[in-house]
C-alpha cells in the first residue's frame, strides 16, 4: 500500500514538474519576443531620428515586427505540418529548414514593391489625408496580427492574407465609408475560402488515390515504386520549379507563360532521370509491405517542405512588411501613391526575422494540428498534400484566382483523410458482405469508422468564415482609438 502511494505521489510530483517547466517555456518564448520588439523600436527610433512624424513608421515597424512573428507562428505550420506529422523530419528539424528557407525566401526573392492599397480593396482616391492612411494601414496590421495571435492560440490556422484584408476593409470603411471598398475584389477572396481548400483536397485525394491503386495496393510493390516513384517525383518537381516561377522568383528573373513551362516540363524529366537510380537502389532494401514502401516519400517530402517555405518567405513576408511598407512611405513624403513603392531593406528584414522568430518560439502548437491532429499521415500522404499545394497556387495564379496557401494546405490534408475513411470504409464492406451475405442492411453500421476528427474540422471552418468580419471589427475598433489620440 506504501508503494502505490509513494507511486502515486510521484506522478504528482512529475506532473507538477512538467507544468513549471511548460510556464516557464512560455513565458521565455514571450521574452525573446518581447525582446526582439524592443531591438525593433530601438533600431528603428536611432535610424529615423526621432523626429515627431517618423514616430509613426517607428511603432509601425514594432507592430510589423508583431505580425511577422504571428505569421511564423500560424501560417508557416501548414508548409511543414503535414513533414512532422508524417515523422519524415522531426520537430527541431522542420522548424530549423523552415525558419532558414522562409528568411532566405524573403530576402532572395521577396518582391521589391508592394501596392501601397493592399490587393486594391480600398479605393485611394477617398482617404486623401496622409494622416488618415497611415492610421487604417496601421490599425490593419495591428489587427491582422491580434486576430492570428488568437487564432494561433485557439490552435486554428487562418489566412495572413484574408486578416489582412479585413483589417483593411474595417479601418477604410470606418475612416472613409463603404464607399471605399472595392467590393468585387473583396467577393473574390471570399470566393476563395470555397475553391482554395476543395482544389487543394480533391488534388491531394487524387495523388493518393493514384499511389493506393498504383503502389500500396498492388502485388508487388517494389516494382511498382521502381516505376511510378520516380514519375511521382518530377511531377513534383515540375510543379515547384513552376510554383516557384511564378511565385517566388519574380524578384530575381521574370518569366513568361511558356517558359514557366519550359521550366517545369525540363525540372520534371530531370529528376524523373535522376531520381530512377535512387529509388531502385533505395526499394532494394525494403520490405514489401506498404509502410516500408511509403518510406520512399521521404526525401521528396523533406524537399517539398523547404521549397514550400521558401516560396513563401518570398511570396508572404509582403503581409508582414507590406502595411509597414506604405507607412514608411506616406510618413516620409507626406503624400500618398496609388501606385507601387519600394520595400527598404531594413523592413524586409524586419519581416523575415520576425517570421523565424515567431516559427521558432510559437509554431509548434499549429504544426501540431495541421500534422497530426486533423487525420493521420504517412509519409506518401503528407507527400500528396505538399504537392496539391503546388499545384493549386499554379492552377488559381493562371486562372487570377487569389487563394490561400494556408487553405489549400488544410484542404489537402483533408481530402487525403477523406479518402482514407472512404476506402476504409469500402474495404471493410465488401469483406463483410462476402462473410455475411444474409445481413447486408447491417453492415454500413458496422463499416462505420471516422478517420477525420470532426470537431477539427468545424473549429478551422468557423475560423476561415469569421477571419474577414474579426479581423475588420477589431481593425475597426483599433483606428477609431488610435483616431482619437
Amino acid at each position: 500500500m506504501q508503494k502505490h502511494k509513494v507511486d502515486g505521489d510521484l506522478k504528482k510530483i512529475n506532473k507538477f514538474s512538467d507544468g513549471v517547466i511548460g510556464n516557464n517555456k512560455a513565458y521565455t518564448n514571450i521574452g525573446i519576443a518581447f525582446v526582439f520588439m524592443v531591438a525593433v523600436f530601438l533600431y528603428t527610433y536611432v535610424v529615423q531620428g526621432g523626429a515627431p512624424v517618423n514616430m509613426y513608421i517607428v511603432v509601425a515597424a514594432v507592430i510589423g515586427a508583431y505580425m511577422a512573428m504571428n505569421i511564423g507562428a500560424n501560417d508557416v505550420a501548414n508548409n511543414i505540418g503535414p513533414a512532422v506529422g508524417s515523422k519524415a523530419l522531426t520537430m527541431l528539424g522542420a522548424l530549423l529548414i523552415a525558419a532558414i528557407f522562409e528568411a532566405a525566401g524573403a530576402l532572395i526573392a521577396g518582391g521589391d514593391v508592394v501596392s501601397t492599397i493592399r490587393k486594391g480593396i480600398i479605393d485611394p482616391s477617398t482617404i486623401t489625408d496622409a494622416n488618415t492612411f497611415i492610421w487604417v494601414m496601421m490599425s490593419a496590421l495591428l489587427s491582422a496580427a491580434l486576430w492570428l495571435n488568437l487564432a494561433t492560440w485557439l490552435g486554428a490556422p487562418v489566412s495572413t492574407t484574408h486578416s489582412v484584408v479585413g483589417g483593411i476593409v474595417g479601418a477604410g470603411i470606418t475612416a472613409a465609408g463603404t464607399s471605399s471598398v472595392n467590393w468585387p475584389g473583396l467577393f473574390a477572396i471570399m470566393g476563395s475560402w470555397v475553391v482554395s481548400p476543395m482544389m487543394g483536397g480533391i488534388i491531394a485525394a487524387g495523388f493518393l488515390f493514384f499511389i493506393h491503386r498504383n503502389i500500396l495496393y498492388v502485388e508487388d510493390r517494389i516494382a511498382a515504386s521502381n516505376k511510378w516513384v520516380p514519375v511521382l517525383v518530377g511531377i513534383m518537381a515540375a510543379a515547384f520549379s513552376m510554383y516557384l516561377g511564378i511565385k517566388g522568383l519574380s524578384k530575381i528573373i521574370k518569366l513568361d507563360l511558356i517558359a514557366i513551362i519550359a521550366l517545369g516540363v525540363v525540372s520534371g524529366v530531370i529528376f524523373w532521370f535522376i531520381t530512377k537510380p535512387y529509388v531502385f537502389k533505395a526499394s532494394q532494401k525494403l520490405g514489401n509491405s506498404k509502410q516500408a514502401v511509403a518510406k520512399l516519400f521521404t526525401i521528396p517530402l523533406i524537399c517539398s517542405a523547404a521549397l514550400l517555405s521558401f516560396a513563401h518567405g518570398a511570396n508572404d513576408v509582403a503581409n508582414a512588411v507590406g502595411p509597414l511598407a506604405a507607412i514608411v512611405s506616406v510618413a516620409s513624403e507626406n503624400s500618398i501613391s496609388s501606385g507601387k513603392i519600394s520595400l527598404p531593406l531594413w523592413v524586409m528584414i524586419i519581416g523575415a526575422v520576425g517570421i523565424s522568430i515567431g516559427l521558432m518560439l510559437f509554431g509548434p502548437k499549429l504544426i501540431k494540428t495541421v500534422g497530426s491532429q486533423i487525420t493521420k499521415l504517412n509519409q506518401a500522404r503528407a507527400f500528396c498534400v505538399a504537392l496539391s499545394a503546388a499545384i493549386t497556387v499554379i492552377a488559381a495564379s493562371w486562372l487570377g484566382q487569389p487563394v490561400s496557401s494556408t487553405h489549400i494546405a488544410v484542404g489537402g490534408v483533408f481530402g487525403v483523410g477523406f479518402l482514407r475513411e472512404y476506402l476504409n470504409h469500402k474495404t471493410k464492406e465488401d469483406r463483410l458482405k462476402r462473410r455475411f451475405p444474409e445481413d447486408p442492411a447491417n453492415i454500413p453500421a458496422l463499416v462505420k469508422r471516422r478517420l477525420v476528427r470532426r470537431q477539427a474540422l468545424l473549429t478551422i471552418i468557423a475560423a476561415w468564415v469569421i477571419t474577414v468580419p474579426a479581423s475588420g471589427l477589431l481593425s475597426a475598433l483599433v483606428f477609431t482609438i488610435f483616431n482619437g489620440l
